[in-house]
């Protein structure tokens, strides 16, 4: 559905990550203060991008996923394009803070980035 948010469960996870493009993902619960007050921001910021993906987990329904991705504090947004994680970040962000980081992200040579993640991957394979 673009243009909005889309809840997203253990079950549902790896199809919304697993795409080209950029994902953003809020990882919240219903009882946080500052979680409350980043939805709406990632709502209305997710209205003015339906090009990208927004995806909230609920880290009181989904305890098994928040734990498999070390969340720790919430709000934590997660951005990843093209199926590379670009951040991991608690805290909420207000939304002109959300926007410069979806131009950054907009911007990024994600063939480089590649790359550069290549060039360590195998340099750690070699033990270099």
């Amino acid at each position: 559905m673009a243009g909005s948010t889309v809840e997203i469960t253990e079950q549902s996870f790896r199809s919304t990550v697993d795409r080209d493009g950029v994902v953003l993902i809020d990882w919240w619960a219903p009882w946080c203060g500052p979680c409350r007050m980043f939805g709406p921001i990632f709502e209305q910021v997710a209205a003015r991008h339906p090009d990208l993906t927004f995806g909230k987990v609920n880290t009181e329904v989904e305890q098994n996923l928040a734990a498999a991705f070390e969340i720790r504090s919430i709000p934590t947004l997660m951005v990843l394009r093209d199926r590379v994680l670009l951040l991991s970040q608690p805290g909420a962000l207000s939304a002109q803070g959300l926007e410069e980081l979806i131009a950054e992200v907009r911007a990024l040579d994600m063939e480089k980035i590649k790359a550069e993640i290549e060039a360590r991957q195998k340099a750690a394979s070699s033990g270099t």
